[in-house]
């Protein structure tokens, strides 16, 4: 079984929550929205205090090269727009909403049935999740948008998906795998197609058997989509040991995956991208309760 070569440790497993499905939790009264939701350049609000907002509507501009879109997650009235202290410690501008509601944008299928034909060209695609605010979801949040613009002189011939979820404690990933496959494969067609390579493996260490089996059942039904069961080890989630692990090449220090021909995706980033693309539905961020006195 492979994996990547130098490094690496196996630390104890702590995967907790592994038996537990997605649940969706209430709406709160009140939410927060960062508008710093990306890697790189905070957007700018679109939306000022008393507006009334829907769930989806976009409240934020991604305005710099690497930036990002930002849309509410939320319907009701907008209470103000103020610095909030985020997750980092720090103070961040976010745009607050007193809930009301749960309308919803028109334009968002909120059906549960797939959707697995794609018409949409590549540059079409890409200016869609740039639109919908797509980021990745591994945890580096960088602009799907910029990630799938291929520098001119370089050439992709392999997608990867990032299916690892090496952290000891983190399942999230897994249980999407399971609830949500055909739409992963759907994202990864659609993925393949917006930097036009014909071959995408599915990357899975070998503690979710569940996910590999159900993922290497459906791949039967999507043709150049491959899954690759790997040895577990962190961190082999990081995109240059996974690259390693599954092709062989190594990245170059101080390059891109680009450099040897690979992209990489998180699980979660490709469901994201079926959802907007297939389901025209932005990526909703994080909602931070505010309880108490006025923020």
């Amino acid at each position: 079984m492979k994996t990547f070569r130098l490094g690496g440790v196996h630390p104890e497993e702590n995967k907790l929550s592994a038996v537990n499905p997605v649940v969706t939790l209430e709406i709160p009264k009140r939410v927060m929205i960062p508008l710093g939701q990306n890697l790189g350049a905070p957007s700018k609000a679109l939306v000022k205090k008393g507006d009334m907002v829907k769930t989806g509507q976009l409240i934020a501009k991604g305005e710099a090269f690497i930036s990002a879109n930002v849309h509410s997650s939320v319907s009701g009235k907008v209470f103000k727009i103020d610095q909030v202290t985020d997750t980092s410690g720090y103070k961040r501008d976010a745009v607050i909403i007193d809930v009301d509601g749960d309308e919803w944008e028109d334009s968002i299928d909120r059906s549960t049935t797939l959707k697995r034909d794609c018409n949409l060209k590549p540059a079409e695609i890409i200016e869609k999740l740039k639109e919908y605010g797509i980021v990745g979801l591994g945890g580096a949040t960088f602009p799907s948008h910029v990630k799938l613009m291929i520098p001119e002189g370089k050439k992709a011939d392999v997608l990867i998906i990032n299916g690892v979820e090496c952290e000891p404690y983190l399942t999230s990933d897994h249980e999407l795998m399971l609830e949500k496959a055909e739409e992963i494969f759907v994202g990864t067609e659609i993925l393949m197609k917006a930097v036009d390579v014909k071959k995408a493996v599915i990357g899975i260490e070998n503690n979710k058997k569940d996910a590999i089996a159900r993922f290497t059942e459906i791949s039967k039904s999507y043709p150049g989509i491959e899954v690759q069961p790997l040895k577990v080890k962190y961190p082999q989630g990081g995109e240059k040991q996974l690259i390693e692990a599954i092709t062989g090449r190594q990245v170059p220090s101080g390059a891109l995956p680009i450099s040897v021909g690979a992209i990489v995706q998180n699980v979660g980033t490709t469901f994201a991208v079926y959802e907007a693309v297939q389901k025209n539905k932005p990526l909703f961020e994080r909602i931070v309760t505010v309880t108490g006195k006025e923020v």
